[in-house]
């Protein structure tokens, strides 16, 4: 396993991170942005909330980061 196998698993899973939706999958699970603003952001599940808003958040960064990683591969083989 190298490092751009590496990267690419960390991109997959940003990706994964950006598509939950809150309606219908966090928030009936605990995890809805009304839960991390509470002020428990120093606990494992308020850092989890906080990562997940912070990839929904950069949505755009990573479809170009897609993007880059779709034409490196089509280059590469």
């Amino acid at each position: 396993m190298g490092l751009w196998t590496l990267l690419e698993g960390f991109l997959l899973l940003a990706n994964a991170l950006a598509i939950l939706n809150e309606d219908r999958f966090l928030a009936p699970r605990g995890l809805g942005f009304s839960e991390f603003s509470g002020g428990k952001t120093k606990s494992f599940k308020g850092q989890l909330i906080g990562l997940i808003y912070a990839t929904q958040y950069l949505r755009v960064p990573l479809i170009l980061l897609n993007t880059i990683c779709i034409v490196i591969k089509f280059v590469s083989g």
